[in-house]
């Protein structure tokens, strides 16, 4: 699949701006993070900039961008639709959160953050469901998709919540938990492409299950459909050398592992230190979730290059 980078950029930033808003909404009326109102609202604020900004450069993979607001109608049926509509809804309590952190209003805080934070997580759960939900990509209709979208996004948004933390000098539960999560997007990955790489199931389509020829593996379409470049080619034929993807799903793991390590030495070291590694550490952790991005579509083949390639 052609891996766009408007998705790609969507898709990161809206689940690191997601998972930021549900552990400040989640941590902080636990006192595991600043309780001011100075921190809250600067924490704030770099989510919904980083939620606003992926949604709005989702937008520009559409054909006609001035029709996005139909998608809104089909909740019943699609995930995309249902995404945007928990998106909409979870910015009441995130206006909510924030003027009751402006008030000082402990308990209003606590009770709005929490209906933010449910909000974020159907958010990006319904965000993964939409990959998990098309059955012609095997790569995507896959139980572990969603799963990955939501570890993910609670990942990178711990990396940003600790490197925010550090700076008001009260990050050590936030680091701890970027580290965590760090090593179980490390060790999730790693089975998620072991999955993808193994041998398809029983039941997926082949060329020779759709025509009935040969056996699998010897049949070749003789000639091409059309010679000219297309847009189901360009879109869904998408392709990326072997070689360069290992070469990719190193920088994926080595940026999660970097991420992780240094949360785990900055939640014991404190001090200047400890800031200057967490912001190393949310780096990491976004640059490899960019290159994970864009491998997860690089990677991905739609049933319908069989009748292009012969492969899918």
């Amino acid at each position: 699949m052609n891996p766009a980078p408007s998705i790609v950029f969507f898709t990161t930033a809206s689940g690191a701006g997601y998972g930021l808003l549900l552990w400040l909404c989640v941590l902080r009326p636990l006192g595991l993070v600043p309780g001011g109102s100075g921190f809250g609202l600067v924490a704030l604020g770099v989510a919904t900039a980083l939620v606003v900004a992926g949604l709005l450069s989702s937008t520009a993979h559409l054909g006609r961008p001035e029709r996005a607001w139909r998608a809104f109608s089909q909740w019943r049926s699609s995930w995309l639709s249902r995404e945007g509509v928990a998106a909409v809804a979870t910015f009441v309590p995130m206006v909510l959160f924030g003027l009751s952190v402006l008030a000082g209003n402990g308990a209003a805080a606590a009770l709005t953050g929490l209906l933010a934070a449910a909000g974020a997580a159907v958010t990006v759960w319904c965000t993964g469901m939409i990959y998990a939900s098309l059955k012609p990509v095997r790569q995507w209709h896959h139980p572990l998709v969603p799963w990955g979208y939501m570890l993910f996004a609670g990942f990178s948004g711990a990396a940003l919540l600790a490197a925010l933390a550090g700076f008001w000098g009260q990050a050590a539960w936030p680091a701890a938990l970027a580290a965590g999560l760090g090593a179980a997007s490390f060790g999730f990955k790693r089975a998620y492409w072991a999955e993808i790489d193994a041998p398809p199931p029983a039941g997926t389509p082949t060329i020779e299950t759709a025509t009935g020829l040969g056996r699998i593996g010897a049949t070749r379409p003789l000639d091409p459909p059309h010679t000219e470049q297309t847009w189901l080619l360009r879109e869904m034929g998408f392709r990326v050398a072997r070689k360069h993807s290992r070469k990719l799903r190193l920088l994926v793991l080595g940026g999660f592992g970097a991420a992780a390590l240094v949360s785990l030495l900055a939640a014991f070291a404190g001090g200047p230190l400890a800031g200057l590694l967490l912001v190393v550490g949310a780096a990491a952790a976004l640059g490899g979730l960019l290159v994970e991005r864009w491998l997860m579509f690089a990677e991905a083949t739609h049933t319908v290059t069989l009748f292009y390639t012969g492969e899918a």
